[in-house]
């Protein structure tokens, strides 16, 4: 976790992205396990890592935000109480896998190109807003809901790709998104009586301390270093649990399984890209009126810190 809590702080992936493969393929735990335990040690790990971003007035994407903590509210805990529990154990690998992997490959063969976003796209607050708002719907509902982790991924996936927002305002966004989520997945889970699996407690209780000073030491960090190296690695890593997902399941899978994930893999990607191509369209009818500034304006403005 001292790894999954630099990562929590230097990368749009929360603490779970490590946690979550190691206790569930390292150590052979149930996935409702290792969703439970991203949750439990994100609160901390993420809370952490938000409050440092907080403290040091990182520009955040605050209408998308806003948004999107709306729509967790609702679909997380719909999530947790109607989805998650018929999901079935592999299939939470399955999705935490695909999901991840997916976004690893993105990174591999497009990182130069999102790296180099400044700024970020203006378009209206309202229209940020209501996006926000169906992302943390959604992804709360779904991805977050079932494997604890997610809805980091798809904010900061909307805003590079849509928005074409700067790192330095993508990932501190998706930590404080992630954190709000994983703290309302757990205050829900005990609220409303469903309860972690058995186990987290323990786990969470060793790594704890270290997440806590480990996710804001990962914001400090990587902005001396860069995010390009960090990214990178995470994002073989995200490819390699993937891999690792297919061996260890293989006979359950087989052949025909495994195919049916690969193609799950190539349709995350094919949205990732059809997002991408309506960001370029949002920014050329911007700047094809008459009225518009210039592209790089427009694609280097960045609203302030705090509203």
């Amino acid at each position: 976790m001292a790894i999954g809590s630099y990562a929590a702080g230097s990368t749009p992936m929360g603490g779970g992205t490590v946690g979550f493969p190691v206790l569930v393929l390292l150590f052979e735990l149930p996935a409702s396990l290792g969703r439970d335990f991203s949750f439990a040690i994100q609160s901390i790990g993420m809370t952490s890592a938000s409050i440092f971003i907080l403290a040091r007035r990182q520009p955040v994407a605050w209408a998308l935000l806003h948004g999107a903590m709306l729509g967790a509210l609702v679909g997380t805990p719909l999530g947790i109480f109607f989805i998650a529990p018929h999901i079935p154990e592999l299939w939470i690998k399955l999705v935490f896998a695909v999901v991840w992997a997916s976004f690893g490959l993105l990174h591999l063969y497009r990182l130069d190109e999102i790296a180099g976003h400044s700024g970020m796209t203006e378009f209206d607050e309202n229209w940020d807003f209501r996006l926000g708002l169906w992302l943390g719907l959604l992804s709360g509902a779904t991805v977050a809901a079932v494997t604890g982790v997610g809805i980091d991924m798809v904010v900061y996936s909307a805003l590079v790709l849509l928005c074409r927002a700067d790192l330095k305002i993508a990932i501190p966004t998706s930590v404080l998104i992630m954190a709000y989520t994983s703290v309302l997945g757990v205050a829900t889970k005990f609220l409303f009586g469903h309860g972690m699996q058995a186990g987290v407690f323990e786990n969470w209780l060793a790594a704890a301390p270290v997440v806590a000073l480990g996710a804001p030491l990962g914001v400090f960090i990587v902005a001396r270093i860069g995010r390009k190296p960090t990214l990178l690695v995470v994002a073989a890593l995200c490819v390699g649990q993937f891999i690792w997902t297919l061996y260890a399941e293989r006979n359950v899978l087989g052949l025909s399984g495994m195919l049916i994930a690969l193609v799950a893999v190539a349709a995350c990607l094919a949205g990732f890209e059809k997002l991408r191509h309506w960001g370029g369209e949002l920014v050329g009818e911007q700047t094809s009126s008459p009225s518009s500034t210039s592209t790089s304006s427009i694609v280097s403005g960045v609203k302030e810190p705090y509203p």
